[in-house]
């Protein structure tokens, strides 16, 4: 059966571990793996009841918590696919999640959606109205189901589950992700991670997001480890909280957003970390965003005291469309950098590269191919390019997904074609190590070069704007090269250096800086500015905020608050 992989523990849970889910204040509830295979036989019951059908798409929107768990598997048990959607807290731009929600349901039509109680204020009617739909509480799915009969026998689904893109330069997408893609690609984080019994995982990623479902519950749940599970908003009030699983409960794996690293580094002090022992760390999967290389160094200069160890940072890269994990640095490897000139970053050109100490702009590698996957750079025509030389990155194997929910749409940056999953991202090799530079679709060309909105963020921030306040849009307005820099919060001594950083990286570009109230730059579920939405938003005039200096009068936003 193509999910013994993932359905196995069910049947034959490990009774002594489980996951520890985290609570108000400093409070964990444990459920041991019996427990919560008894839950999701329970809700497969429920869905059977309810009236679902094999192949059914079943939408759950839920906490971090054992009713997730116990709904997304108890789906697979009754031959349904799960289809994880963000609770309106986890939502990071609350002005678009009632457009976010009705779009997901619009696209999975699913028959049943599952909730909690206390979260049904929080979907807006627009989405309980849409595709016909019926709305269950978690609760109330299992009232009728005491002691359920076995597991239902029920037809397993052509696909494990639906998970949706997080939206950086687009709307969101509905990606099939099947059975047989799954297991690979947590059979390849388990290989690539060596994650033994001995290995327990933490984590604070919300789990309808790739990183927290695939990398973090899945692959806990299904190799029956031990998981410390925080729900973001954990993270957010007490980052120390997700650091005490590994220096004070001895947790040794876990993934984190690139914007994670940065978030701790400004929320705690070297003082808060006395008594903490993190020797026992050893890996720390980033992803999610373009990685600076200055987090990862300042991470470790903040836990090294501590036993923190340079190696435990693996930069990784990976999708959606490819399930989760496409490239990852081993354990036995310390990240590195690529020193580059920035104005060889164009497509098809060879990237000019420097000795370390001698300046330039840093990329940061992600690791290798996982197994099961590999890796071409190519050209616009699809025929692949050598080391160092930059261009679009294609990937085939195992783990890749078999293609939308919707019918392709020919101008997405991200095609799927026989397979091949075109990722409408730019990089390039070197030594069998892939490092990334951005969304081609975040980019503009300038004097022959590509120019990305990342090579301009990492730069200032190394000014010291905040990234978590800053986004870079890149386009042609009105038929010239525009960019425009977005600062949630705008100080008035950044003006002179944020002009001369984007003037160095894209000359003869016009210049466009926003000061932007706060929460005005909408942010994907991983962190990322979704730039081509705001961008639109720009041309359209509909960008908050005011333009700070003289082009005030020549550029369309509100300019009001």
């Amino acid at each position: 059966m193509a999910s013994r992989g993932l359905l196995a523990w069910l049947h034959d849970p490990v009774n002594d571990r489980g996951i520890h889910f985290a609570r108000r204040g400093k409070d964990w509830d444990f459920w041991t793996y019996p427990r919560l295979a008894s839950l999701a036989c329970k809700a497969a019951w429920g869905l059977v009841e309810t009236g679902v059908r094999e192949g059914d798409v079943i939408c759950l929107i839920l906490r971090s918590g054992p009713e997730f768990v116990a709904t997304f598997f108890g789906a697979m048990l009754a031959g349904a696919i799960p289809c994880p959607v963000a609770p309106e807290m986890a939502f990071q731009d609350p002005g678009g999640y009632a457009e976010h929600i009705s779009t997901v349901f619009e696209t999975a039509r699913p028959s049943k959606a599952v909730t909690q109680r206390d979260l049904l204020s929080g979907i807006p009617p627009s989405a309980k109205e849409t595709g016909g739909h019926q709305m269950l509480v978690f609760d109330e799915l299992l009232s009728s189901i005491d002691t359920p009969p076995g597991f239902p026998v029920r037809r397993l689904a052509d696909f494990a589950m639906m998970q949706f893109t997080s939206g950086s330069s687009a709307p969101g997408r509905g990606v099939k992700v099947p059975f047989e893609a799954l297991e690979a690609n947590v059979e390849a984080i388990r290989r690539w991670l060596h994650w033994t019994e001995d290995d327990s995982f933490a984590s604070w990623l919300p789990l309808h997001h790739d990183m927290g479902l695939v990398g973090a519950l899945i692959c806990s749940v299904v190799g029956g480890s031990d998981l410390w599970l925080l729900e973001p908003e954990h993270f957010i009030r007490n980052p120390l909280r997700y650091l005490q699983c590994f220096g004070e409960f001895g947790a040794t794996l876990t993934v984190t957003a690139t914007f994670g690293l940065d978030y701790i580094l400004r929320k705690i002090q070297t003082k808060a970390l006395e008594g903490l022992d993190f020797s026992g760390w050893q890996g720390m999967v980033v992803g999610a965003e373009r990685i600076d290389a200055r987090s990862l160094d300042e991470f470790f200069k903040l836990l090294s005291p501590f036993g923190f160890r340079r190696r435990v940072l693996l930069p990784a890269y990976g999708m959606a469309e490819a399930t989760l994990a496409i490239t990852g640095l081993p354990l036995d490897e310390e990240w590195t950098g690529v020193a580059v000139e920035s104005s060889s970053l164009s497509l098809g050109r060879k990237v000019v590269t420097y000795g370390a100490g001698n300046g330039g702009h840093v990329v940061v590698g992600c690791g290798r191919p996982l197994e099961g996957l590999a890796i071409a750079i190519t050209d616009d025509e699809n025929r692949p390019l050598p080391d160092l030389t930059v261009g679009e990155i294609v990937v085939r194997g195992t783990s890749v997904a078999a293609g939308y929910l919707q019918d392709s749409d020919a101008s997405a940056l991200t095609q799927f074609s026989d397979g091949v999953l075109r990722t409408g991202d730019a990089g390039f090799m070197s030594d069998g190590q892939l490092f990334v530079l951005g969304r081609l679709g975040d980019s503009m060309k300038v004097r022959g070069r590509v120019v990305f909105g990342e090579d301009l963020e990492v730069a200032l921030a190394g000014i010291g704007v905040p990234r978590e306040r800053l986004a870079v849009l890149l386009g042609l307005y009105r038929g010239s090269p525009t960019a425009v820099v977005v600062i949630e919060k705008f100080q008035n001594r950044w003006q002179a250096q944020v002009e001369a950083i984007v003037r160095y990286y894209a000359p003869d570009a016009a210049v466009v800086l926003v000061d932007g109230p706060k929460g005005s730059i909408g942010r994907t579920s991983s962190g990322k500015p979704k730039r081509r939405l705001l961008w639109s938003a720009f041309v359209a005039g509909n960008l908050p905020g005011r333009i700070v200096g003289p082009q005030a009068t020549s550029f369309p936003v509100t300019n009001g608050r």
